[in-house]
């Protein structure tokens, strides 16, 4: 696989790469990560199963939207190629440093730059992509409420019965959903969809993303998912409210959309996150007087 990909990349570079090191950094899923060098270039690759070959498809299309569409700083992807065994993504290669108080401000104010571009009349994504290792469907939809009930909540819990893991009866479950935001109107804004503390970094002072789930949803939802796992930095939220404050009732739907990850970490990880999803729900369901 290393000779191919090495042939490949040498290609796209016009220059001889195959006397590059490789060296294996630790990985938290199911792709081995490595970072590939010679004295003048460094990528980023990962690699898995051929199976995985859409997922690395996907995450180019994403970071290549974010690349046109924000001003984050955000890595190029270089190569999608396969093997007879293996899918490979080689990715540029970035030195990430922790932000200070005013890197993190500008953070904020740029992602609530990106979320304020509403070119988008509809809820979804051109491809279907991936959350983490889970299928994400984008299926265009004119309303927010029938998108995120159907296309997330509803799609979440569908894979969680498949597993022998029923939580609640589904389509009702989907009907409080919709109810419970029905009377949400907001825009589509393009979102990074998987957007949390590992998943940014900064490089040369200017904010970065990577991992993307990209779609065209409530820009509530990235900002709910910055508070479920740890909150960032408090100069994020300064900069992102000064720029494009949040409505009143966000602090009650970004337990909706929270449920989101909750279910899908369930899905990948099973125990404490299915309890924790299933609370979540009677929250939501008390909150919302449904149920």
């Amino acid at each position: 696989m290393w000779n191919s990909l090495l042939n490949e990349l040498s290609i796209v570079l016009h220059r001889d790469f195959s006397k590059a090191h490789k060296h294996q950094l630790a990985s938290s899923n199911k792709a081995n990560i490595y970072k590939l060098s010679d004295d003048k270039q460094a990528f980023f690759v990962k690699v898995a199963a051929k199976d995985h070959l859409d997922k690395f498809e996907q995450e180019r299309i994403c970071l290549n939207t974010l690349t046109t569409e924000s001003v984050f700083y955000v890595a190029d992807s270089i190569l999608v190629g396969q093997s007879s065994e293996f899918a490979y993504h080689v990715i540029e290669w970035l030195d990430l440093q922790e932000g200070t108080d005013k890197e993190w401000y500008q953070f904020g104010v740029s992602l609530a730059k990106l979320h304020l571009k509403h070119t988008q009349e509809m809820f979804g994504f051109d491809t279907d992509n991936y959350i983490g290792d889970t299928q994400q469907p984008n299926e265009w939809q004119k309303y927010w409420h029938t998108f995120f009930a159907e296309e997330r909540i509803g799609f979440q819990l569908q894979l969680l019965a498949e597993k022998g893991v029923q939580l609640v009866d589904i389509d009702k479950f989907v009907d409080v959903t919709k109810q419970a935001l029905h009377s949400h109107h907001c825009k589509p804004s393009l979102l990074h969809g998987d957007l949390w503390r590992g998943n940014i970094g900064f490089c040369n002072s200017n904010p970065s993303l990577f991992d993307p789930a990209c779609y065209y949803g409530d820009r509530e939802a990235d900002i709910a998912m910055t508070e479920l796992f740890g909150k960032f930095n408090p100069a994020f939220y300064r900069g992102y409210q000064d720029t494009y404050p949040l409505p009143d009732k966000y602090q009650e739907r970004k337990h909706i959309y929270n449920l989101y990850h909750l279910l899908n970490h369930g899905n990948l990880f099973g125990n404490q996150y299915i309890e924790d999803a299933h609370l979540n729900m009677v929250k939501i369901q008390q909150n919302y007087g449904l149920d």
